[in-house]
C-alpha cells in the first residue's frame, strides 16, 4: 500500500498525536495508562478522546475488570490510515526543512 502524505488537523494536536502514536503500537490500551503516559488530566484526556471518537479515528469500550469499570481505546481502521498518512506528511515536511 502506498501512503499518500496528508496533514490531519484533528490528529495534529500534541495530545491527540501522542494518543494515536500509543494506540498505533497496540490493539488497545487503557485510558488511564495513556493518560499517565502523556501526562494530562482526566478532563483533558476525555476531550481528546471525544474529538478522536467523533472523527471516527478511535473506538471506546468500557468493561468491568478487577471490580472496576475500565475504559479501553483502540484505533479504527480509518484512524490507523489517517495516522499513517499524517506521520508521512510530518516526515515529508521535516525532510524539506532538514
Amino acid at each position: 500500500m502506498t501512503v499518500v502524505p496528508h496533514f490531519d488537523a484533528v490528529i495534529h494536536a500534541p495530545g491527540r498525536l501522542q494518543i494515536c502514536g500509543i494506540l498505533a503500537t497496540a490493539d488497545a490500551a487503557e485510558f488511564s495508562a495513556i493518560r499517565e503516559a502523556i501526562g494530562v488530566s482526566d478532563s483533558v484526556m476525555s476531550k481528546h478522546i471525544k474529538l478522536l471518537e467523533e472523527a471516527g479515528y478511535i473506538v471506546v469500550k468500557k468493561a468491568a475488570r478487577e471490580g472496576r469499570q475500565r475504559t479501553w481505546l483502540s484505533l479504527t481502521a480509518e484512524g490507523r490510515i489517517v495516522f499513517t498518512k499524517h506521520i508521512a506528511e510530518l516526515t515529508r515536511l521535516a525532510g524539506i526543512v532538514g
